[in-house]
């Protein structure tokens, strides 16, 4: 019997009814009144029709958020890998640095 219960299928089950059955609990302490009128404004620091508004382009940090990326994976990989199998860290670090060129050469 045990086992039935630790089976995927029915531990999500029980995690998806524990959830209907929280949400269920929570709902008798959420608002019921009517949304107010700026309710679906855009939000700017809590002002309202902001002319001078700056939205700033992050395109140029994703290349080096990815490079740190898959240099900390590559390091993690290789850190953990174990010392009998060296072909997998190999072609990890060969991925990774090919990764890193094309991501460069943007």
């Amino acid at each position: 019997m045990e086992a039935f219960f630790y089976s995927p299928p029915i531990a999500a089950m029980m995690v998806f009814l524990a959830l209907i059955l929280v949400s269920g609990w929570f709902a008798r302490y959420a608002s019921k009144e009517e949304p107010g009128e700026h309710a679906l404004d855009p939000y700017a620091c809590g002002q309202r029709d902001v002319k001078n508004y700056v939205n700033p382009d992050y395109s140029q940090y994703y290349s080096f958020a990815f490079i740190f990326t898959v240099a900390h994976i590559l390091i993690l990989i290789v850190a953990t890998a174990p010392s009998d199998a060296q072909i997998l860290p190999i072609a990890y670090v060969v991925s990774g640095v090919l990764a890193i060129l094309i991501a460069l050469k943007r």
